[in-house]
């Protein structure tokens, strides 16, 4: 196995999506509270559309300091606080999901 092979296996990786009424600082609150908690960014994807933000990001999950459970709760709760809607799936939920 070659060492991309064996980093790609290590990974666990998670998409994470943001929806709701533009307004500053969401990005920089999402980012913050991945950070905190040894989450890394892989991708991000994001847009207005009239107003409505909608971003996408993929995370690896693999040295996170707390339990997916525990992750995706934080998500939502500080998602409420922000007053959008934030998600958490694991990507691989995600792909099966969405394939065609």
């Amino acid at each position: 196995m070659n060492k991309l092979t064996e980093k790609q296996d290590q990974m666990m990786n998670a998409i994470i999506t943001v929806v709701g009424n533009d307004k500053v600082g969401i990005i920089a609150a999402v980012s913050a509270f991945l950070a905190e908690r040894n989450i890394n960014i892989e991708d991000i994807s994001q847009t207005v559309l009239s107003g409505n933000f909608v971003m996408m990001m993929m995370a690896d999950l693999s040295a996170a300091s707390e339990p997916l459970d525990t992750i995706k709760t934080g998500l939502a709760a500080l998602g409420d606080k922000m007053g959008v809607s934030i998600s958490l799936m694991h990507e691989k939920v995600f792909s099966a999901m969405h394939r065609i």
